[in-house]
């Protein structure tokens, strides 16, 4: 890792430090006047359900903060980025540290002074909503600076990828012979994402109100769905779907000109995961690493990340000349 490499994972993980540092010493000058147990959980009316010592309000602000703040630098230190990626990325790694870093800052200063129970707890402490509000107008600041600060070290644009070809391979049919080919495009993160966000649901059934725990786990339904999506490659085109009906992605067949295989890094060349749209082509990122492309009438691409990728490109090429053929 060079030197302007260091730089630019001490970029994103700063906001997470100034956001650490900031919380800290509201807590020194203020822990006098904090009661035992803070007001920590609150409910839909603001009003506290649940309470926290001085030192667990302390631990969790620092992991919490701390631990993103690590994901942050990890993500940019091994990702490789368009400039645009990055810039976004950096940006989102300040908006989430303003966001996290404000909420926290006000969990602290609304139990400053509060009278305690006899367990010690803060009385008659309310979270107002309108924090919320301003917690995300801290966020879109701090990605606007994070932003600007990006480009105080910007990354240089990868080379683009090379076209699908008309002289990509092909696989030998017979007369009146017809072929598929069907593979498994799962990673290790989709379960586990799935199971994570399904989890959160039954927990949120448990502490919160159930419309706050159906959103997470329909969520958690259509990730698990599609965790394990099956890439078809037969006379139809091509076709990407999960355990349900929906969602699918189809693409004809009479849409696509050629096909190849290459590696594809969906960070720096999407931006992240899923179902992706940049200008020129669309993919869905599953993973990184061997992807089967399509070049589509009109000059753009399909991409999805698949195994044995070069096997489905040539079958494609394949269908392609006897559809030629055939007309």
């Amino acid at each position: 890792m060079n030197r302007r490499s260091i730089g630019r994972v001490a970029l994103a993980v700063l906001p997470f430090l100034l956001a650490l540092a900031v919380d800290l010493i509201l807590f020194a000058t203020r822990r006098d006047r904090l009661p035992a147990r803070l007001a920590s959980h609150f409910v839909g009316n603001g009003r506290a359900d649940d309470y926290a010592g001085r030192t667990s309000y302390v631990v969790v602000t620092t992991v919490l903060l701390l631990g993103i703040g690590l994901l942050a630098g990890i993500l940019v230190a091994r990702g490789r980025f368009t400039a645009r990626a990055y810039r976004a990325t950096v940006g989102f790694a300040y908006a989430m540290a303003g966001f996290l870093g404000y909420l926290m800052a006000a969990v602290l200063l609304i139990n400053v002074d509060a009278v305690e129970d006899a367990q010690g707890r803060g009385q008659d402490v309310t979270f107002p909503l309108w924090h919320l509000a301003a917690a995300l107008g801290v966020g879109v600041v701090a990605f606007g600076l994070g932003l600007l600060a990006a480009a105080l070290l910007p990354v240089p644009e990868p080379a683009a990828p090379d076209a699908p070809g008309q002289a990509g391979g092909r696989i030998e049919l017979g007369a009146g012979e017809v072929a598929g080919w069907a593979r498994s495009a799962g990673s290790w993160w989709l379960p586990l994402t799935a199971l994570v966000v399904l989890g959160t649901g039954v927990v949120l059934l448990f502490v919160a109100a159930w419309p706050v725990a159906v959103p997470a786990l329909v969520l958690g339904v259509l990730i698990a769905s599609f965790a394990r999506p099956y890439v078809t490659v037969d006379r139809r085109g091509i076709t990407v779907s999960g355990l349900l009906p929906w969602p699918r992605v189809r693409v004809p067949l009479d849409r696509i000109e050629a096909a190849s295989s290459r590696d594809i890094e969906p960070l720096s060349e999407y931006g992240g995961w899923g179902y992706r749209i940049r200008p020129g082509r669309t993919g869905v990122m599953i993973r990184s690493g061997e992807g089967l492309v399509a070049r589509l009438a009109g000059g753009r691409d399909f991409e999805v990340t698949v195994d044995d990728s070069a096997t489905a490109a040539a079958l494609l090429n394949t269908l392609i000349d006897q559809r030629r053929t055939d007309h």
